[in-house]
């Protein structure tokens, strides 16, 4: 029987990350082109190597700072006048377009009600949350940067099941990234790969057989 939540924060709990990143290109006029060739690869390596020391790796275990990572990128990246974007800041310009989305705050206040336990699970870009009335949705906080450890790596499944106190298979995890989704079912927690507040919510319905839809 499931009786715990793990979830993401960006794309979850927040609007998609490509919209965010959509209104950064434009405002900072990046080659949207080249943007996407850099990132794919810079990406492709994080989640084909979860254990790896690629840049992604670091910055999400907060074995580098934030600072150091957009020198990193911004010197990789161009913009449509052929020069680096500018640096600092670039993280929180690049994020500055995620909206919070209250179906799936809501969502988690309702099961929170009925007994089941959650836990936000976030790999961060040393981006700042907005933790206000945290402490009425979650049970426990494990965010990547925070505890050296970061999704798809097991061991910060295993940290995050322990905070709540439960087993894999008490447990499902609704993220965005399909590859923490396998790696979550590896470890025998049920996995929902979030697509958009409806579905998904249907889905987690279905799972844990309790009425979570509002009119």
């Amino acid at each position: 029987m499931v009786t715990g939540v793990l979830i993401d924060w960006g794309g979850v709990l927040t609007t998609g990350l490509s919209d965010s990143i959509a209104k950064w290109i434009a405002a900072d006029r990046i080659d949207g082109d080249h943007y996407r060739e850099v990132m794919r690869e810079m990406i492709e390596h994080a989640y084909r190597d979860g254990d790896g020391d690629g840049a992604v790796h670091a910055l999400e275990r907060g074995e580098i700072d934030g600072p150091s990572f957009e020198r990193d990128l911004a010197a990789r990246l161009r913009t449509v006048d052929g020069v680096p974007p500018v640096a600092e800041g670039l993280l929180e310009r690049m994020f500055a377009g995620f909206e919070r989305v209250d179906a799936m705050y809501d969502m988690l206040r309702d099961v929170r009600t009925h007994g089941v336990k959650t836990c936000l699970l976030s790999n961060s870009w040393s981006n700042r949350y907005p933790r206000d009335g945290w402490d009425e949705i979650f049970d426990a906080v494990v965010i990547s940067g925070e505890v050296g450890m970061r999704k798809p790596e097991p061991r910060i499944f295993h940290h995050a099941l322990g905070r709540i106190g439960l087993s894999g298979e008490e447990c499902v995890f609704i993220d965005d990234i399909e590859a923490n989704i396998l790696a979550a079912r590896a470890l025998g927690i049920a996995g929902i790969h979030h697509r958009d507040a409806d579905t998904t919510i249907a889905k987690l319905e279905s799972l844990l057989r309790l009425p979570l839809r509002r009119a």
